[in-house]
Order: C-alpha cells, then structure tokens, then sequence
C-alpha cells in the first residue's frame, strides 16, 4: 500500500481501521481475525491490513514503531492508537462508539 493508496482510502471511507502488522508477528496473526470479525459487525468501519515490511514509508509517515499497531481513522484523521499491549475490550469500545455516533448523524 501506498500514500496515495491509503489518501484515496482514507477520503472514500468515514472509518477505517488502519492495522499495522508483520507476516512474521504471531500475536498479530492471532489477533488480525478477531479485529476483522469486530469491524464486520460495525459498520460503516472498513479494515485496513497494513505489511509495514513492504510499506515502510507509511510506518515512518504514522510512527510506527511495534506491531501490531492499530490506528482509528474518522474522516482522515488518527482519532485512536493501540499499539502492542492491549485488549480487545479497549479496542470494542471506541469501535462501537464512533459507529453508534455516525450511525446517528448519517
């Protein structure tokens, strides 16, 4: 994926879920389902799987720094980072919420 890619991504999508990941991180292949299955269940979300072994200028562009890293993105802009440490919990939340809250005004 691209800058390009990911700016016309992002300008075509109210949501996205941008997940930062490795091919080689166990954690993150474990995990990448179950975020998948969360964000299928919210819409208007779109996930966003993002190979930071191929896309290297969009890690530097979002500082990324460990994976997996997930950034939320409303109309473009980071409104919510995990990265590493986190627990799905922490992630249902703010998911749920800004699906509710366009959900309402869409």
């Amino acid at each position: 994926m691209t800058s390009n890619d990911l700016g016309e991504l992002l300008a075509s999508k109210p949501l996205v879920l941008l997940y930062f990941s490795t091919p080689t991180c166990g954690v993150c292949q474990v995990l990448r389902p179950k975020i998948e299955t969360l964000i299928a269940e919210e819409p208007p979300w779109h996930f966003q799987y993002v190979n930071t072994e191929e896309s290297l200028e969009l890690a530097g562009q979002h500082l990324i720094f460990a994976v997996p890293t997930i950034l939320l993105m409303a109309d473009g802009r980071e409104i919510g980072r995990f990265s590493r440490h986190f627990g799905m919990q922490e992630l249902e939340e703010p998911v749920r919420r800004y699906a509710a809250l366009l959900g309402e005004t869409g």
